[in-house]
């Protein structure tokens, strides 16, 4: 599917003032803007909350030139020197200052390339400014955390409603003028589920939408969909993928997938393997009560099926 056809990037925001953000939040980006002055920026929150949209927005609005690389795809110290030395030492079309932005800026290697990334920095700092996106800030090493100004988009309990509400309303407006006919709880139930990851709303909504109507079945279909695709990943033995998979789905209870893995054994795991598979879900749901970071333990026991179980 080409970019254009996407409904994240069709129905992208091109202002601040279209960004569906806390109050205090979108005043400072919109300073950002009426001063003509963006900072280097450390942008931190979780999948889908709109880090590359108002950075995009911020620069659109001032007419500057960018680009946007990915650092989970394009990490490497050399296609970043490339990259970025290739753009940032030319002179801007527009006359003014340029930027870089790297989503996923904490997966970029923190003993070589977050190094390397700080020097760049240093080097084209007359001309180019530096936009980093992340999901856990305290993977960006402290030389770039002092080069920048970090904005964590944290979304109060008191301004959910209003925030879910706003979206709500995107929603149904897309659906609208894709004359894609729904079911309004569905649609709620839908954003709650995944709130605040709205990238991962509008995707679902668009896989779904090829039957032309929004229905229950999205809301059953999502968290196989889900699980089918972290099984690919243990299956080509993909440890990026699978990291990245549990990070952007920890706010789901752990003993949610044990349990999901173990009653799928049969299905997905060879027959001679299912007793170490369930040996090894044992072994660490037992240490998610005491774990102080899920994350890691969870990566562990997804690392170890990796290695120790054979998939059919």
């Amino acid at each position: 599917m080409k970019e254009n056809f996407l409904w994240v990037e069709k129905y992208r925001p091109s202002t601040v003032q279209e960004c569906i953000l806390p109050t205090e939040l979108k005043s400072t980006f919109q300073e950002f803007v009426d001063q003509s002055n963006v900072p280097n920026l450390i942008l931190s929150g979780g999948a889908g909350v709109g880090k590359t949209s108002i950075a995009k927005a911020m620069l659109d609005q001032l007419d500057s030139d960018y680009i946007v690389i990915n650092g989970s795809l394009s990490g490497n110290i050399d296609t970043l020197r490339n990259d970025i030395k290739q753009f940032a030492s030319s002179v801007s079309f527009s006359g003014g200052r340029k930027y870089v932005i790297l989503d996923e800026a904490d997966y970029l290697n923190p003993q070589s390339t977050q190094p390397a990334l700080r020097n760049f920095m240093e080097e084209f700092s007359r001309n180019c400014g530096f936009i980093l996106t992340c999901n856990f800030k305290n993977r960006i090493i402290d030389p770039l955390h002092s080069r920048c100004s970090v904005i964590n988009f944290k979304i109060a309990n008191k301004d959910k409603p209003d925030i879910a509400a706003q979206f709500f309303k995107r929603v149904m407006g897309i659906l609208d003028k894709e004359s894609i006919t729904y079911d309004k709880k569905v649609v709620a139930e839908l954003i709650q589920m995944h709130f605040p990851d709205w990238r991962r709303v509008l995707n679902e909504l668009q896989r779904y939408s090829v039957s032309g109507s929004i229905d229950p079945g999205i809301l059953t279909s999502l968290s196989d969909d889900s699980f089918k695709t972290l099984v690919s990943y243990l299956k080509e033995k993909n440890f990026t993928e699978a990291r990245k998979w549990v990070g952007l789905n920890i706010d789901n209870e752990p003993s949610i997938l044990f349990r999901k893995i173990y009653d799928n054994c049969s299905t997905y795991i060879a027959k001679s393997s299912v007793p170490q598979a369930i040996l090894i879900l044992a072994d660490y749901q037992y240490k998610s009560a005491f774990a102080a970071d899920q994350e890691i333990n969870l990566v562990a026991c997804l690392t170890e099926l990796m290695a120790e179980v054979e998939w059919k």
